[in-house]
């Protein structure tokens, strides 16, 4: 049986995260995984409600997150990130899904962000290899 997996996508930084999104959907192909579902959300901070959406249903296995939150001038790409990241893990556990976090950052400069768009890739797998063995 195909893995079935939705993708949540952040469009701030879509520039990476479109490539993220590519890399994602190609590496799932390769393990035999389908995506059947994308949801764009405006930010990585807004992720949690689609997050919800997809859990929900009974044609999604797992769900693979994905975005890039850049440093900026302030300590708000932390907050971001933490507060995703342990939202992400209830949805998670809430759902009995695999949930994971194909999100780079916080502390990450543009170029840092450009060599990590293969971190889509990690959390596609990490998707497949959780449906695997749970």
């Amino acid at each position: 049986m195909t893995m079935k997996l939705g993708f949540v996508v952040a469009e701030f930084n879509r520039d990476l995260t479109y490539q993220m999104e590519l890399l994602g959907k190609e590496h799932a192909t390769f393990l035999g995984a389908e995506v059947v579902d994308t949801i764009l959300v405006p930010g990585v901070y807004d992720m949690p409600l689609a997050i919800k959406k997809l859990c929900s249903r009974d044609d999604i296995d797992a769900v693979v997150t994905i975005g890039a939150v850049i440093e900026g001038a302030t300590g708000h790409d932390e907050i971001v990130v933490q507060h995703a990241a342990r939202k992400i893990t209830d949805l998670s556990l809430e759902f009995n899904k695999p949930v994971t976090l194909g999100i780079t950052g916080p502390g990450m400069t543009r170029m840092e962000a450009h060599q990590r768009v293969d971190y889509a890739k990690r959390a596609v797998e990490a998707a497949v290899k959780l449906l695997n063995r749970l």
